[in-house]
Formats: C-alpha cells, structure tokens, sequence
C-alpha cells in the first residue's frame, strides 16, 4: 500500500510542469533577509519623520539641551502648532494649498479623463493626431520662458488659476487612463451603443464605474503634485498672500529666511515657540495631508495603474 502511494506521489510530481526559479516556496534565508531589508526601508523611512515630529512638538528646553534635532521625548508642547496656527502667513497659505490642491485636482482630473477616453476610442474625430501630440509632450516640453510668456499673455500672473492651468493635464497621466479604458470590453459599449446611449451616457455610466481604481491613482498623482509644487508659485506669484504653503517651507524653513512684512501669525510665534519648533511643524503641516489621504488610494495602485500601464 505504500509503494503504491509512493509511486503515485512520483507521478504526480513528474506530471507537474516545472516551476519557474522565482516562483519556488521561499527559504528561511530569504524570508529572514527579506524582514530585515524591509525594517532597514521602513527606519530609514520613518526614522526622520520621527525626528521631524518629536522636534515640533519640544520646548525651547528640550531642543537646547539636545543641541538641536530632538531624538528622546521631553517635555512635549503643541505651542509651535498653536503658534503656526493661530493665523497669519502659514495658516493663509494653508487655505491656499487647499484650495488650489481641491480645485486643481478637479479639473486636471475632468480634463484627462476626457482627453483619454476620446483618445480610447478608435475612429474618434482626430484621432491619431491628438494622440501623437500627447505622446510628443514626454520628449519635448514647453520650456518655462514660454511657458510664462503664454501664462503672462493670459493675464493669469498674480491668480490662482497661474498654479492650476500650466499644468492641468499631465501626458503621463493621460496615457494610464487610456490604457485602462481601452481594457474595458468593446462589448459592453457596443451594446449600450445598441440601447441608445451617447457617448457621455457611455462614459458616465459603464466606464467610470468600472475605472474607480485608477481614477482614484490618478487623483493622487494630481492632489500630490499641486501640494507639493511650489514652481509655479515662485514664477507667477508675486502677492505674498497667495504664496501656498510649500513656497511657504521652502523660504522659512529651507532657506531659513525671514517670512515677508505681514505674516502675522508667524512673527508672533517666534516670541512664544523655538523657532526650530515652528520650522518643523511646518514641515509636518506639509506631509500629514499626503499621509493621511495615501492609504485609503494604495490598495487601488496595482489594479488601477500597474494594469493599465502593461495594457498600455
């Protein structure tokens, strides 16, 4: 009986097609070294963060006596917080990134799912042209001296709409959506076709539900890059009130400069919280947004993006 079970075991595992080395169970080795290059990531990640944190949340005690970046809780304080917060410069440019963030990521994402689904749909009225421009963006850009000269020639220096309309659609982002709705069977068009539905009929209701995920992806890149960007603000804006909170960081914290007449708030601060405190907190000010609004759009990368870039 049991040369019989053996012999069938043999056959099975010789019926069995070979696996590739790659997808072979992992060793105990591997498994360890894999652990330990993920804790190295996640320190090397979290360990300035930490530091950032613990830093904006000390007392003028606290970071002397550590001579500087603050790495042992002591004596933690919400004063350069209450201090950032409490208006003028940082908290108006605060509204501002939030705003520009909000709207700018409406519209970006609006017009590149409309630019991608007319490119998505063969026969479409310039088809191939259209595209062939889009694609041509990823060799050749614009050029900032152009660039400001068309934003100058619409009127738009001194707005809001200078952060938001230079880059409204990016190429990048165009060509993943694409993708993607070109992914969706030809089928359930053809019939919603069949039934007497329009083109935004189609889009609204059969293609946008089933692109939530890279929708999703997509509006990340959008949020995070009109959060982060500060370019624009240095080329177009010269009212410091509308200066967004990055431009903000960039002149207080990293060139460690003195915050234009005005700011208010800020000045104020700097009697009541150390100002290494102030810097820092300004740089968590800067990052929480993104971190709290990454994990509910993570889960969605690898079906929203990764699938339609190797559809792509």
């Amino acid at each position: 009986m049991t040369l019989v079970s053996e012999t069938a075991r043999r056959r099975l595992r010789s019926s069995r097609p070979e696996r590739a080395p790659w997808e072979e169970p992992e060793g105990p080795l591997a498994r360890i070294g894999k652990g330990l290059a993920l804790t190295a990531i996640v320190l090397v990640i979290l360990g300035p963060l930490y530091v950032v944190l613990l830093t904006s949340l000390s007392s003028q005690e606290t970071i002397t006596e550590a001579g500087g970046l603050v790495m042992v809780p002591d004596g933690l304080t919400l004063d350069a917080y209450r201090a950032v917060l409490g208006g003028g410069v940082i908290t108006r440019s605060v509204l501002v990134s939030t705003g520009v963030t909000v709207v700018g990521t409406v519209i970006s994402v609006g017009l590149s799912i409309l630019c991608a689904y007319g490119l998505s749909r063969p026969g479409s009225f310039m088809h191939r042209p259209l595209l062939f421009t889009v694609l041509l963006t990823f060799l050749f850009g614009p050029g900032m001296i152009p660039t400001y000269l068309v934003v100058s020639g619409l009127g738009l220096v001194d707005s809001y709409w200078a952060l938001i309309l230079p880059s409204a659609i990016a190429a990048f982002n165009v060509v993943v959506l694409r993708s993607f709705f070109m992914s969706i069977p030809q089928e359930l068009i053809d019939s919603a076709r069949i039934d007497g539905a329009g083109e935004f009929r189609i889009l609204a209701s059969i293609v946008l539900p089933l692109s939530r995920a890279v929708t999703a992806v997509v509006a990340l890149f959008y949020g995070v890059g009109y959060w982060n960007a500060f370019f624009n603000a240095l080329l177009y804006i010269d009212d410091t009130r509308m200066w967004p909170l990055q431009l903000v960081l960039r002149t207080f914290v990293l060139d460690a400069r003195d915050l234009p007449a005005g700011a208010g708030g800020i000045q104020q601060a700097v009697d009541s919280a150390p100002s290494l405190a102030l810097r820092m907190a300004v740089v968590m000010i800067a990052v929480i947004p993104i971190l709290l609004v990454y994990p509910f759009v993570q889960r969605h990368f690898t079906k929203g993006v990764i699938i339609g870039a190797v559809k792509g």
